[in-house]
């Protein structure tokens, strides 16, 4: 596939390399754009389909999870267009489909027979997995190649402050707005945030693509797999708790509107740490920071499993974002090493892919878990998980010394 000139390149004033915060943050405020958009009905969801439709946990879990198969199935597509095409013109698809995506969640609000409301629920989060996928990996990809490959770890770093940064914001947003405007007033402003966010990518200067020969898709997959294993099962702690919180709260007696706030924990604790320790994964390698960040995690989960109030909640929430804050970053690292320069934007596709692929079987999964032995179950399930992953990334790290 030959890449569009038009789409792609800028005026070469634009493309000298720049390391710069403000530069970066140009970049991955479209992927603020794609979490806030997600966390916005992150909170409201699962009770709204449960409590009010009056369907199955299982089937409120699903509405919230599927869009990541959506997003699975279409990261690969979202790194060829990003490697043929140019990350921007990525990143200007991925806003419309994100706003479109907020019209159906509007249209999804209105009072419609149950099984038609959830249809379009589930429509409007599927749309947003593709809208998300080509907008936060045309976004990092996008900031790489203007910043330069030096920089990877920095932009992917920032990346994920501005994902969990949207979350953060966006899910205590979507309970006070759904509480006083109505689950559509977080359509409508899907819609206004994706919309604006298009026409700033089409104003916003693109970069070249880089030519060479790009690797078959199974090839790339091959390189990058044993990495994004870890990562989709590092990730089970975030996708459980981003799941079933609310739930979770309301099983405890608590006051449902902390599940915002615990959500929020994990996002502000998420941040710090990203801000903190940004150099860390240049000075000690990929493979040592996502050990000590995953061992962290696990102690977060388990203050998750043993909480007794709602404070305790939270700070397992915030310890489980303070060790997750680094996984994707000091992995991502490890795995764009493997391919050329010109196959990252597939390589970074298919790797964030494997995150997509836990966050959707997390829901369905873990609800059956939950009908089985109870809701803090689902904490002792992300525990086993984010362990395995553990062991995978010291047999890699024993791997590369080898």
């Amino acid at each position: 596939m030959q890449s569009s000139a038009p789409a792609s390149i800028s005026a070469p004033s634009s493309l000298a390399p720049s390391g710069s915060a403000r530069s970066i943050f140009g970049f991955v405020y479209f992927t603020f754009v794609c979490y806030l958009s997600i966390g916005l009905p992150l909170a409201v969801l699962p009770a709204f389909v449960h409590l009010r439709m009056g369907f199955h946990p299982a089937v409120a879990l699903l509405v919230v999870s599927i869009q990541y198969i959506a997003t699975f199935l279409s990261r690969p597509w979202a790194g060829r267009i990003s490697d043929h095409s140019g990350a921007r013109v990525a990143v200007i698809w991925g806003m419309a489909i994100c706003a479109f995506s907020g019209l159906l969640l509007a249209a999804g609000a209105l009072n419609l027979r149950p099984w038609l409301t959830v249809g379009t629920l589930v429509a409007s989060r599927l749309a947003l997995g593709v809208g998300e996928s080509l907008g936060s990996t045309g976004a990092t990809l996008w900031g790489i190649t203007s910043a330069g490959p030096q920089h990877t770890a920095k932009v992917i770093s920032f990346n994920g402050v501005a994902t969990y940064g949207g979350l953060a914001l966006g899910a205590p947003l979507g309970v006070i707005l759904a509480k006083h405007l109505g689950l559509g007033s977080l359509g409508i402003l899907t819609a206004i945030l994706g919309g604006f966010s298009f026409f700033l990518a089409i104003r916003k200067s693109g970069v070249p693509v880089t030519p060479g020969e790009h690797l078959p898709f199974r090839d790339v997959l091959g390189r990058v797999a044993p990495h994004g294993m870890a990562l989709a099962l590092g990730g089970v702690g975030y996708s459980v708790l981003a799941t079933c919180v609310s739930l979770y709260y309301i099983s405890r007696h608590w006051n449902e509107n902390g599940a915002a706030l615990c959500l929020t924990a994990f996002g502000v604790a998420f941040i710090a740490a990203r801000l903190l320790f940004i150099q860390v994964i240049n000075r000690f390698g990929g493979f040592p920071v996502g050990i000590v960040c995953l061992s962290v995690e696990s102690l977060g989960i388990l203050l998750l499993w043993s909480a007794g109030s709602p404070w305790m909640a939270s700070c397992g929430a915030a310890l489980t974002g303070f060790g997750f804050s680094l996984v994707f970053p000091a992995l991502g690292v490890e795995a764009v090493k493997r391919v050329p320069m010109h196959n990252r934007g597939t390589a970074l596709g298919v790797f964030t892919g494997f995150s997509d692929v836990s966050f959707f079987l997390v829901g369905p999964v873990v609800g059956a878990v939950i009908g089985a032995w109870g809701y803090s179950s689902a904490f002792l399930f992300a525990l086993g998980s984010v362990l395995t992953s553990l062991v995978i990334v010291l047999v890699l790290r024993q791997m590369q010394e080898d």
